[in-house]
């Protein structure tokens, strides 16, 4: 228990030392607010702007859960398609990676055009599922293949089925690597989802990306950082949920979690 507190409470400590350290510095520096605002003039301009931003933070948190879900089961549902016919993972394969490796702000326009411009959330919707799928979609496919071949022997020599094989040993086995390559999504979801935000324009001016944007365009830098707090919250926020769904999914027989609780 003594542990815990004090892995909590070293960072606590840490980012007020930090905080304290920016709020002098600024302040003995002189420091103008359009160039580094004050941490109080952040929390200032949060307090003010409250409404306005809490509902940008809910569309991209939304496009991001979204994004996320999709990701999840359809990078999931391919790769036991992979894992049960090496025919289909070699033909479809290579355009999965082609998806990971093409930057969003060179596709972003193509999906703009292609959903029209009345339909810009879906297309953020796209582009941060293709940013959050391969990840998935990966470490999936590592987990399926990575089951133990004595085990797969011992399911074969009692007459086990494919579907049986899938379900009592393959998917279980995989789990860790599931939930590895969700928390990776997670963040990657809510990236795409900015960046998409900052690549598709005014059009979607509802969510914090683009109150960024406009906060700078308008030069107040205090507003621009209380949203990027947030986007920085949300996604400690993500992360932190993600592992807590690890840590029970595997605390009671995996060595990962089990090694990390003891």
């Amino acid at each position: 228990m003594s542990s815990s507190f004090f892995r909590l409470l070293i960072p606590m400590l840490v980012g007020i030392g930090a905080l304290l350290f920016w709020e002098a510095a600024v302040t003995i520096g002189d420091v103008p607010k359009f160039v580094l605002p004050a941490p109080s003039v952040i929390g200032a301009a949060l307090l003010e702007n409250f409404g306005s931003l809490i509902s940008a933070l809910w569309v991209t948190l939304r496009i991001t859960l979204l994004a996320f879900a999709l990701a999840v089961v359809g990078g999931v549902a391919l790769a036991i398609l992979f894992s049960q016919s090496r025919l289909i993972e070699m033909a479809l394969f290579p355009y999965a990676i082609i998806l990971q490796v093409t930057p969003v702000v060179a596709i972003a326009p193509l999906i703009l055009i292609w959903v029209g411009f009345d339909n810009v959330n879906l297309a953020l919707l796209i582009l941060a599922w293709i940013v959050a799928f391969f990840p998935i979609l990966s470490n999936t496919t590592l987990g399926l293949r990575s089951v133990d071949h004595n085990l797969m022997d011992l399911f074969t020599l009692y007459g086990a089925t494919r579907w049986q094989r899938l379900w009592s040993l393959q998917l279980p086995a995989a789990l860790p690597y599931i939930l590895g390559g969700m928390k990776i999504s997670g963040g990657l979801a809510l990236i795409g989802a900015v960046v998409a935000e900052f690549v598709a324009g005014s059009g979607s001016g509802t969510g914090l990306a683009w109150r960024i944007i406009e906060a700078g365009n308008r030069l107040q830098v205090p507003t621009m950082f209380a949203a990027l707090l947030l986007l920085s919250l949300l996604g400690i926020a993500i992360f932190f949920a993600l592992t807590l769904l690890e840590h029970l999914a595997l605390r009671r027989w995996h060595e990962s979690a089990v090694n990390r609780g003891s």
